[in-house]
């Protein structure tokens, strides 16, 4: 008797095996739980962009206090550079078009030009 469900057994956990392996057909596709993050694609992210995402909270996931801090701090900062873009570009607009750019000096990928013996 203790053969037929040692057997038994051994019929179930080969099935199962194939099953989760793919050998006895496919599963099925997954498919997301979770909403996808609003984040544009079309654009540059601005401050307010940082300031709606919202991540799903996971077992296993990162902590929520530490996530917001990043976050606070990443906007901050985008804010700040997206002033300084402004202001830089206001600077060169008023100038008019006296501002040239000066070439690229750097001379690195020449090599040694030194005088020739």
């Amino acid at each position: 008797m203790n053969i037929v469900f040692m057997l038994a057994a051994i019929v179930v956990i080969t099935v199962i095996a194939l099953l989760a392996v793919g050998k006895l057909g496919e599963l099925p596709d997954t498919s997301s739980d979770r909403a996808p993050l609003a984040l544009p694609d079309d654009r540059v992210l601005t401050n307010e962009d940082v300031d709606s995402v919202r991540f799903s909270v996971g077992a296993r996931g990162y902590r929520m206090d530490e996530v917001d801090v990043v976050l606070d701090r990443l906007s901050a900062e985008v804010s700040q550079r997206d002033a300084r873009i402004a202001e830089l570009e206001a600077q060169i607009t008023h100038a008019g078009p006296s501002i040239t750019m000066a070439p690229a000096t750097d001379h690195s990928s020449l090599g040694d030009v030194g005088p020739s013996v």
